[in-house]
C-alpha cells in the first residue's frame, strides 16, 4: 500500500500517465475532481498527516472508488485483483467483479435492498450504471465527498470507518433539492494481498440514511434521470 510515486491528484492516482495512456473510461475521458476535493477540504472533520496509515487508507480507498464507477476493462484496474476480487455488502453473500457488474455496479451495487418494489424509494433492480450515475450526479453537482474517521487496522485487512457527505443542489428521482448537506457514515474492510492489490471488500451502512437525505423535498413534475440527460457534469464525481 505504498504511495504512487506519480499523483495527478491530490487524493487519488491512477488517473493520468504513461500507464493510464491506454485506458477506457465510462464516459470517455478520466474524471475531473476539481469540484469534490474543493467539497472535501472544506467540509472534512479529518485532516491526516502526510504519510500517514490514515491518509494511505484514505487516498486508497478513493482510487478504489474512482476505479469502480470510471474504469471499464478488467485490465485497466490496478486497485484490485479482478481475479480474485469479491464484494459484500451488509452481511450478503459476496459477490464477485462479473456479478457485481450484473447487479447494476457504481451506485446500484452499494444500495442493494429487501425491501419491496414499492417501499424502495430509489430501486437498483431499475437502474443501469449510466442511470444511477446520472441521478447522483444530478443531486450532487459538487461531488459526493469521503473521508476517513478512523483506521481500526492496518493491510492487509484494513478496517475503516467513513464519511459520505454532498450538498443536495439537484433533483432526485422527482423530489425537489434543498440545499443541504446529506451524509452517510459507514465502516468497511478492504482485505489486501501479498502484493497489495484489493482482494476482498465489505461495507456497512444505512441506505436510508443517504436516501431519506435526498427525498425530503417536494415533489416536482421531472425525474432527475430526465434532468440529468443533459447534464454536463458526469465526469465529475467523488
Amino acid at each position: 500500500m505504498a504511495s504512487p510515486r506519480v499523483k495527478e491528484d491530490n487524493y487519488r492516482y491512477n488517473l493520468y500517465g504513461e500507464e493510464e495512456k491506454n485506458t477506457k473510461w465510462r464516459y470517455g475521458a478520466p474524471p475531473n475532481y476539481g469540484a469534490v476535493n474543493k467539497l472535501f477540504e472544506q467540509g472534512r472533520t479529518k485532516t491526516w498527516p502526510p504519510g500517514s496509515l490514515e491518509e494511505k487508507v484514505q487516498n486508497l480507498v478513493k482510487t478504489w472508488e474512482m476505479e469502480m464507477f470510471h474504469k471499464v476493462r478488467d485490465e485497466d484496474f490496478k486497485t484490485i485483483d479482478p481475479k480474485k476480487y469479491t464484494f459484500s455488502l451488509n452481511g450478503r453473500k459476496a459477490v464477485s467483479l462479473e456479478e457485481k457488474r450484473k447487479l447494476g455496479g457504481g451506485y446500484n451495487s452499494l444500495l442493494q435492498t429487501s425491501l419491496p418494489d414499492d417501499l424502495r424509494g430509489y430501486n437498483p433492480s431499475e437502474e443501469t450504471i449510466d442511470t444511477a450515475h446520472m441521478a447522483f450526479v444530478t443531486a450532487f453537482p459538487r461531488g459526493f465527498a469521503l473521508e476517513i474517521l478512523h483506521v481500526y487496522s492496518g493491510p492487509p485487512v484494513i478496517v475503516y470507518k467513513f464519511r459520505h457527505w454532498g450538498i443536495m443542489e439537484g433533483p432526485f428521482k422527482g423530489h425537489a433539492p434543498t440545499g443541504e448537506q446529506v451524509e452517510l457514515f459507514g465502516m468497511a474492510i478492504f482485505e489486501l494481498d501479498e502484493g497489495g492489490k484489493i482482494v476482498k471488500v465489505e461495507f456497512f451502512f444505512d441506505r436510508g440514511e443517504l436516501l431519506g437525505g435526498l427525498m425530503k423535498g417536494a415533489s416536482v413534475g421531472s425525474s432527475s434521470k430526465e434532468a440529468a440527460l443533459g447534464c454536463p457534469f458526469l465526469k465529475n464525481t467523488g
